[in-house]
């Protein structure tokens, strides 16, 4: 957002900014909270700091195995479109790489000791994003 500031790089027309970045942050907003939903029906904590009790498999889970990481690429989106900045939009970039190459790998690598064939299965069936 400091650069934002600094030296605005505007990447859509600033008439589609404002709507198109209100409807993309209510869509982030609306898939996290029926992920901690699923979450909390399957009653396995959403925080990532406790220890997983559940493979949850129903609702958005049964299209990405990850999409609360989803939600927050797509809120950074939406604030993106919103504020109508480029830069916002080039950070992404790292965000995704590193939730992709870092964190979401660990959490498999979790999962895959704690649940082994239940996970793998899981894994197997349901893509990673979309």
């Amino acid at each position: 957002m400091l650069l934002h500031f600094t030296w605005s790089v505007r990447f859509v027309p600033p008439a589609v900014s404002v709507p198109l970045g209100c409807i993309t942050v209510l869509i982030a907003i609306a898939l996290f909270l029926w992920a901690v939903r699923e979450f909390r029906i399957a009653n396995t904590p959403v925080p990532g700091n406790r220890p997983t009790t559940a493979i949850v498999r129903t609702g958005l889970y049964r299209c990405s195995r990850n999409p609360i990481y989803l939600s927050f690429s797509l809120l950074q989106l939406g604030i993106a479109y919103w504020v109508n900045s480029l830069w916002l939009l080039i950070t992404l970039i790292p965000a995704v790489a590193l939730m992709s190459f870092v964190v979401i790998p660990r959490e498999e690598q979790y999962l895959e000791t704690l649940f082994p064939l239940d996970y793998l299965s899981y894994k197997a069936s349901v893509r990673r994003w979309l």
